[in-house]
């Protein structure tokens, strides 16, 4: 394929001489009239000096390293056990770009933390009618025995990882909210981490944003909203080594220097957390929960569960324990409440959104859920409570089979639906298979939010790896790229 850059720059006769654009797409390194975009020249440039079987040896030196460290996903055994995909093909976003995201992505938090505070206290937002109440009342995630709780600090999203993709055109666009327990951060730290042992020349070309300084900042941002004494302790709670993301619950424990804890390492007295220890009992004043909702507390939410900490929501609702992310915050991270997020915006803090979201239809509404209906086959439908890529139909790649039967599980309960326009994800320069191939990447950011806010200038890229794929969830056979903020001139 005939491509231009830099003038003198040789021809594309090596890693890229077979690459193809996809037909809709708007691709990160070429643009549609396959020249380099001037952001990704430098990319180009270097990349262009391997051959693809040079290429894929220095692949296989990145999947080593993940192997070593044990970047993995999914159930620990055996059978299941995976290696985290990663292409060494950066993602890179300009510093106009990042400037407007950041100021997209603030905006967006603070919305949605003065609607949490609002919907658990006095409900204006309701009582207006911006929103429907059934909606908000009816959501999965909210949680009624949490009325008139203001947390630590007022502060109901400590972190949230909020996925964006770019349109045809190139506009960023919000296609989804993470705020319950969002996952993904370590992922994107390792992979700088082995961009930095496998290309230092290039990176150190480059005024790229370092990310380092995630586990410190969010350490910061907890410690920020609450009074810790010498001896206290701030720990990470997981459910223990069989949670698909325990790699990373490992990862940020350590990377924090904070012990990381099972629910049985746990106990409640007098409305107070404690961790047992070979010393005795040491208060604990923060938890960095990677457990849903209602697994916290067997007493007070699911008698079932065997994970967490019998007392806990009782010390919470005292003001003795920060919870990050707040119990409740996932009303907020319904699929449908997503659909309002603008009109949030407007009306907590009177301004327009600074960064656009997809289209979505709302099945619990008769007009739209008719319009779904007619239309599935041009849609996106998903439940508002799933994620990882599961309970959704992707209208345009399914079979009348598997319509027909999204059609009746929506009919019989259309308040678990809604449904977005097919948006073309952005494609990146990704190998599979020996050749290099355009595959549609996604963006997911990390937000901290405390007595100030904080965004990891970075974030993890994820790639689609299957076959004309949309799905960029690990779990549905996704990968992973490093993602370069580039520093503007005047930082350098």
């Amino acid at each position: 394929m005939a491509l231009t850059g830099n003038e003198g720059m040789k021809h594309f006769n090596h890693l890229f001489d077979e690459y193809s654009l996809l037909p809709k797409n708007y691709d990160e390194i070429f643009s549609t009239s396959k020249t380099i975009r001037n952001e990704a020249k430098f990319i180009v440039e270097y990349f262009n000096q391997f051959a693809p079987h040079e290429y894929e040896h220095l692949h296989s030196k990145a999947h080593s390293l993940f192997l070593e460290q044990g970047v993995t996903f999914g159930a620990p055994d055996e059978k299941n056990e995976k290696i985290f995909p990663f292409d060494l093909i950066p993602r890179v976003i300009t510093a106009a770009e990042w400037k407007k995201i950041e100021r997209g992505l603030i905006q967006r938090i603070k919305a949605l933390n003065l609607f949490l505070i609002d919907i658990y206290h006095k409900q204006h937002i309701l009582k207006s009618r911006v929103i429907p109440k059934e909606m908000i009342l009816s959501a999965s995630g909210y949680l009624p025995q949490l009325q008139n709780i203001i947390p630590q600090g007022k502060t109901h999203v400590h972190v949230a990882g909020i996925d964006i993709i770019r349109d045809e055109i190139g506009n960023y666009v919000i296609l989804e909210d993470n705020l319950r327990v969002p996952s993904g951060v370590s992922y994107a730290l390792t992979n700088r981490h082995t961009s930095q042992i496998l290309l230092p020349q290039l990176m150190n070309a480059q005024s790229i944003y370092p990310i380092d300084e995630y586990p410190s900042q969010l350490s910061a941002t907890l410690h920020s909203l609450t009074e810790c004494q010498q001896n206290d302790l701030a720990v990470v709670l997981t459910p223990g080594p069989f949670n698909s993301a325990y790699y990373e619950h490992a990862y940020l424990a350590k990377a924090m220097n904070w012990p990381l804890v099972e629910g049985k390492d746990l106990y409640v007295r007098n409305n107070e957390v404690f961790m047992r220890t070979a010393k005795g009992s040491q208060r604990v004043k923060i938890i960095y929960r990677r457990i849903d909702d209602t697994f916290l507390d067997p007493t007070s939410l699911n008698p079932e569960s065997l994970i967490g900490v019998p007392g806990l929501m009782q010390a919470y609702q005292a003001g003795n324990v920060l919870l990050a992310n707040a119990p409740g915050t996932g009303v907020a991270d319904d699929k449908a409440v997503f659909a309002y997020v603008p009109q949030m915006i407007k009306f907590y803090l009177d301004e327009d959104p600074i960064l656009p979201q997809v289209e979505t239809f709302l099945c619990a509404q008769k007009k739209e859920l008719n319009h779904v209906l007619n239309n599935m086959d041009k849609l996106v439908v998903k439940m508002v409570d799933q994620s990882g890529g599961f309970g959704l139909l992707i209208g345009p790649q399914a079979n009348k089979n598997q319509i027909d039967e999204f059609r009746k599980l929506l009919q019989s309960n259309p308040r678990k639906f809604i449904a977005q326009p097919l948006v073309e994800f952005s494609s990146s320069p990704t190998m599979c298979g020996g050749k290099m191939m355009p595959k549609r990447i996604d963006f997911r950011p990390y937000v901290l939010s405390g007595i100030s806010h904080w965004i990891m200038p970075g974030g993890l890229s994820r790639v689609a790896l299957a076959e004309n794929s949309y799905v960029v969830n690990s779990c549905q056979g996704g990968g992973s790229k490093d993602t370069w903020i580039m520093k503007s001139r005047d930082e350098k």
